[in-house]
């Protein structure tokens, strides 16, 4: 004769332990959903914000000496595209696949004169330059006076000594298809953080 098998009894879960097995997986399925849409929204806020940077807010590290003193090489900037300069502006421009950095001078239809110790003058006017430290005639190959052409820039280093910019037929005057934006803050080195004048 065959013994009769002892089954478990099968115990199903109380309402209580149902509804709070339904709360947990809920609880679960929100979170994931919370944090996939907060990872989404960072990458769509980094990625607008690296558009912005790189069409209006281009930052650029400076190399060279042709501005020293104002900027220094290993200098970074922050520059703002626009189409308005003033006489004093530091602007950055595209030059031969390179971007140069220079200061505005003069623009389209005025007249460009420099004296032997390196004193510029606008339209027969002397500039007040407090950026510069020593004036210098530097690299000129141009024929002064200087008429500056239409929808042009004349542009000058401030390093004057060192500078390759409007003075010489290398460089010439800038139109303002290559201006790349005019540098308003310096961000590095900290201790120089702010502004640029």
């Amino acid at each position: 004769m065959k013994k009769a098998s002892k089954k478990e009894p099968i115990v199903l879960p109380s309402s209580k332990e149902i509804a709070q097995a339904y709360r947990e997986e809920k609880y679960k399925r929100n979170f994931l959903s919370t944090i996939k849409s907060t990872i989404f929204m960072l990458i769509v806020v980094a990625a607008v914000a690296v558009l912005v940077a790189v069409l209006y807010l281009p930052i650029l590290r400076i190399y060279g000496q042709s501005m020293k003193g104002s900027l220094d090489n290993g200098d970074i900037v922050v520059s703002v595209k626009g189409s308005s300069f003033r006489q004093g502006d530091i602007v950055a421009f595209y030059y031969n696949n390179n971007i140069l950095v220079k200061r505005v001078i003069a623009y389209s239809g005025q007249w460009v004169d420099m004296d032997e110790e390196g004193n510029v003058y606008v339209n027969d006017q002397l500039l007040d330059e407090p950026y510069i430290k020593d004036k210098d005639f530097g690299e000129t190959n141009i024929d002064l006076p200087y008429q500056v052409p239409d929808g042009r820039l004349f542009v000058m280093g401030d390093n004057r000594k060192s500078s390759i910019d409007s003075r010489n037929t290398t460089i010439g005057t800038i139109a303002e298809e290559q201006i790349v934006g005019k540098l308003v803050f310096k961000v590095w080195p900290m201790s120089d953080f702010g502004l640029l004048e």
